[in-house]
């Protein structure tokens, strides 16, 4: 009996270990660890730089409202990586760059990867650094890793020990506090042929809010709306979810408008492999934002950190006035436009669960130390074989500040084709103050938008 106790004592002690840091490991958090729990020192090669605060401070030459500015437009890319020096330096860029890259390059040989100084323009305010070092002692996964407990605003777990604790990271990290905007996807098919769908968008964070605690959120992260504007056919229909934290104890609550019945349905599902509308079966519930939702249907694991080529600092792909045409080409999206550094990720692997379907037997992650934003996934179907990849390419929206995706991407080798979100050129900017409240996201509200 008291063997058994001890045991059960030591398994306790390891759970809780894994769940918080004790406050000399959470002293690190802004001297040797930047407060988001990235390393603060460059790399021995002096090819990564250290992180200096990050892009806190809007340029000189911009005025809100505008497509952000590219503070680095001076740089110039250092190389390329295609598919004859993939070859030529296999072992140097196959240990870089993300598998699912790799067989981008290889099956698209006028595919290339231009290649830039690393800047670690990555930044957060400081009430979100506070609140992440708080965090830091108090968080702890609970439902079996479905949800999370202790926390409030800031990145839950910044030194991680478990693939669900990273995960955590980049799906309850700071995005702001609301935003509204207009933006455009596409599915672009092997010929090339695309329609563009675009949709105006409302965002309320409400886990982030400067002051809300963790009593306040009531196992709500975030509500968000959608509202079709064009093409025609579909103008008017919409979309709104209230995105639970633990979808296992609540599911995420999700109510769709339809124009052609004129009359607002609760969805029954929108989780997991449900597929998005209009993605021609590209696009399932879980790869909005690279990964949300819960984490249940998949074994996590935490591989460790390494340095990659991913993509970072997008400013190029974001600038106003440029046609869609020039981004979306047939196979892939202009090379030209996307920019890649060498960063230091966190990989994690998800293996899914005996008993579940799901088009991704096998996912590798690729999150940024410094923003815990997913940078790269490599994505693997039923039979083990590499299917596609997803690209996130961020830029740092320094008038908030915080650091995010600009535009997504997945590529569906077998298709020969891909789906792009986040089109944003011929569109107004971002508004990170919008006049919203939880009231917007009802399906009351959706009822009056669709009218």
């Amino acid at each position: 009996m008291l063997r058994t106790f001890a045991i059960l004592l030591l398994a306790t002690c390891a759970l809780q270990a894994q769940a918080k840091v004790d406050n000399v490991q959470a002293a690190r958090l802004g001297q040797d660890l930047t407060p988001l729990g990235g390393e603060r020192a460059g790399n021995a090669a002096g090819t990564i730089p250290a992180w200096s605060g990050g892009l806190a401070q809007p340029p000189a030459n911009y005025q809100p409202g505008m497509h952000h500015p590219d503070p680095y437009s001076s740089d110039a890319a250092l190389y390329q990586v295609n598919s004859q020096n993939l070859a030529q330096y296999r072992a140097q860029y196959r240990a870089q760059l993300p598998a699912g890259l790799q067989a981008l390059l290889e099956k698209n040989p006028e595919y290339f990867l231009r290649v830039f100084p690393t800047r670690r323009s990555a930044a957060a305010p400081q009430r979100i650094y506070d609140a992440t070092r708080f965090n830091a002692q108090t968080a702890e996964l609970i439902s079996g890793g479905n949800g999370v407990a202790g926390v409030a605003a800031g990145i839950p777990f910044p030194l991680p020990q478990t693939g669900q604790q990273a995960i955590w990271n980049h799906i309850m990290r700071y995005r702001g506090d609301q935003i509204s905007f207009v933006t455009n996807q596409a599915a672009v098919l092997s010929n090339g042929a695309y329609n563009l769908l675009k949709l105006e968008r409302d965002v309320y964070f409400l886990y982030g809010r400067e002051g809300v605690s963790p009593l306040d959120l009531d196992n709500t992260l975030f509500y968000y709306k959608y509202k079709v504007v064009a093409p025609s056919k579909l103008a008017g229909s919409a979309l709104v979810v209230q995105e639970t934290l633990d979808q296992v104890l609540a599911i995420r609550k999700a109510w769709r408008f339809n124009r052609g019945e004129r009359r607002v349905r609760r969805l029954p599902m929108l989780a997991y492999d449900t597929l998005q509308p209009d993605t021609n079966g590209m696009a399932t519930a879980d790869v909005v934002d690279a990964y949300n939702g819960a984490p249940d249907r998949y074994e996590w694991n935490l591989v460790g950190k390494q340095e990659m080529l991913v993509p970072y600092n997008s400013y190029a792909v974001h600038q106003k006035g440029i046609a869609y045409d020039n981004i979306l080409r047939r196979n892939t999206v202009n090379p030209e436009l996307l920019r890649y550094e060498l960063h230091r990720v966190w990989i994690v692997e998800a293996d899914l669960r005996k008993g579940f379907s799901h088009p991704y037997a096998k996912r590798r992650f690729y999150l940024d130390e410094d923003s815990w934003q997913i940078l790269a996934v490599d994505l693997y179907d039923k039979s083990g074989e590499l299917s596609g990849v997803q690209e996130s390419h961020p830029i740092s929206y320094y008038d908030v500040p915080m650091f995010g995706s600009t535009l997504e991407t997945i590529y569906d080798f077998k298709g020969e084709r891909y789906f792009v979100d986040g089109l944003d050129n011929n569109e107004p900017m971002y508004n990170f103050n919008a006049k919203l409240s939880p009231r917007d996201f009802t399906p009351q509200a959706l009822r009056r938008e669709g009218n």
